[in-house]
C-alpha cells in the first residue's frame, strides 16, 4: 500500500506485460498410401437350355405313267405339295406322259437342346500399397 503523505504523481506504477499469441497455419500434402487395382477375369460354365423348332420334309414319289394334254401345276392337297415331274418320250409322235409326281408332306417337331458354354464375368481386387511417412521435421517438398 501507498502511504497517504506521497503525492498522487509520484506514486510508482505498477507495469504488467501482457502478451499476445499468434498461430501460423501452413498446409502440406502428405501421401499417406496409394491403391493398386487389378481386374481379372473369371470363367464359369453353364448349360442353355432351349427349345428349338426343326422341320423335315418327308418325299413320296407315287409312280402315274399315264399321258397328258399339258404341263400340270404345282398343287395343294391338305398339308402335301405335289410336284409334277413330266417327261417326253419319243413315239412315232410326241406325248406328255406323266412320269411321277413328288408328294411333299412336311412335319414339325421341338428338340430340347442343352449345350454348355463359357461366361465371363471381371472382378476386382484393390490393394493399398502404404507409402513411409515423412518425418514431422522435415521440411515440404515445393
Amino acid at each position: 500500500m501507498v502511504p497517504p503523505d506521497i503525492p498522487e504523481t509520484d506514486k510508482p506504477e505498477a507495469v504488467v506485460p501482457l502478451r499476445d499469441e499468434t498461430v501460423s497455419v501452413e498446409k502440406q500434402r502428405v501421401e499417406r498410401s496409394r491403391v493398386r487395382v487389378s481386374t481379372r477375369v473369371a470363367e464359369r460354365e453353364t448349360l442353355v437350355r432351349e427349345t428349338l423348332e426343326h422341320e423335315e420334309a418327308l418325299v413320296t414319289r407315287v409312280p402315274v405313267g399315264r399321258e397328258i394334254d399339258a404341263y400340270p401345276g404345282i398343287r395343294q392337297e391338305g398339308d402335301v405339295t405335289v410336284i409334277p415331274l413330266v417327261e417326253e418320250i419319243l413315239v412315232v409322235e410326241r406325248r406328255l406322259v406323266l412320269r411321277e409326281e413328288l408328294h411333299i408332306r412336311k412335319s414339325r417337331r421341338t428338340v430340347d437342346v442343352e449345350q454348355p458354354v463359357i461366361l465371363r464375368s471381371e472382378q476386382a481386387a484393390v490393394e493399398r500399397i502404404a507409402t513411409p511417412r515423412p518425418h514431422p521435421n522435415t521440411e515440404p517438398e515445393e
